[in-house]
């Protein structure tokens, strides 16, 4: 679907939300290379009831509570990837509830976490944003149970959630094994428009309602296919959030570039230059571990490397219904071809 022009909400009065930031959605993380040297001294911690912590920095956190139940923790808010408050709300929230999925768990709490330039924007548009998360955990079964708010110089939203998982069956991003198949359950692309809508106020549907699908038919199919490694797409790319996994499970893997799906108009982003520099980043920190085949551009590899809001599951096995993108080998390394 090609993207629509908004009316210039400057001239009518309407506020614009990703002007109020310098970056938009995952795309603000902190590169992961910089970020792994932060919290590496964090990493190595022990505990008999930990059974996924900081050392593979999979999506959440699992803790045994019980013979049978795992209780998984995350968090996850950024910064205005849409101009629509209520949109940005959904995207938010079905982005921070990705990582129980990625887990292979079921969402049972959340909280929000907001920070407010409230003399800048007002109250109003922040009960939109809320009104949006709330909209999409109801649909995801996970009740909003409260919340922490900070007056800040940028807006920025999203979610602390808590959920279980049977500790038996958990979807890992340490536990991907050789010689299997790798299926992505949403298109990639959704960073270039994303970064399109915020230069030129461009509105894109199938974008956005991409992001706003939660991943729980996924995750859900993967434990019950009795799959074992899974991670979501985000703010590093596929091809970030794909080395993290093979690195922590100690494989290797195949990706067919022909085969990853993409967002409609994504191409088109990519051809006119709206390329973050998170996803810039995300292909420089994975560049050393890359083995481009004949034919594969800069641009493909940027567009593996794109960084995504509230993408899809990357999951190691067959998932019916889903593109299978790659394999994972033996050997060491990402081959794209």
């Amino acid at each position: 679907m090609d993207g629509i022009m908004a009316p210039d909400q400057e001239q009518s009065g309407a506020v614009r939300l990703t002007s109020h930031a310098h970056g938009g959605g995952c795309a603000c993380k902190i590169p992961p290379g910089e970020l792994e040297d932060v919290v590496g001294g964090l990493a190595g911690q022990s505990h008999p009831d930990v059974l996924v912590g900081l050392d593979g920095g999979d999506d959440a956190s699992a803790v045994l509570v019980g013979d049978n139940l795992a209780i998984l923790s995350t968090a996850d808010f950024f910064t205005p990837v849409v101009d629509d408050a209520y949109d940005w709300g959904r995207i938010a929230a079905a982005n921070a509830i990705s990582d129980i999925y990625a887990m292979g768990g079921r969402p049972v709490s959340a909280i929000n976490l907001v920070g407010w330039p409230r003399d800048v924007l007002p109250m109003e548009l922040l009960a939109e944003v809320l009104r949006g998360g709330l909209a999409v955990a109801s649909e995801a079964d996970c009740p909003v149970t409260g919340g922490h708010s900070v007056d800040d110089l940028e807006p920025k939203y999203g979610m602390a959630v808590t959920g279980v998982a049977d500790p038996d069956k958990l979807l890992r991003n340490d536990a991907a094994t050789p010689g299997l198949p790798l299926t992505l359950t949403k298109p990639i692309g959704l960073g270039l428009l994303n970064n399109r809508h915020k230069q030129t106020g461009e509105v894109f549907a199938e974008a956005i309602a991409t992001m706003v699908q939660l991943n729980r038919e996924a995750s859900e199919a993967a434990v019950q296919c009795g799959l074992r490694a899974a991670t979501d797409v985000t703010g590093f790319g596929l091809l970030g959030h794909l080395f993290k996994m093979c690195r922590a499970s100690g494989v290797g893997a195949v990706i067919d570039r022909k085969a990853v799906p993409l967002v409609s108009g994504a191409r088109e982003a990519l051809r006119d230059g709206f390329i973050s520099g998170g996803t810039r980043r995300n292909l420089e920190w994975v560049r050393p571990h890359l083995r481009p085949g004949p034919g594969i551009s800069e641009e493909d590899l940027l567009m593996l490397a794109d960084a995504q809001t509230s993408g899809g599951l990357l999951v190691v096995g067959e998932l019916p219904g889903h593109p299978i993108v790659g394999h994972t080998t033996a050997g060491p390394g990402i081959e794209v071809r």
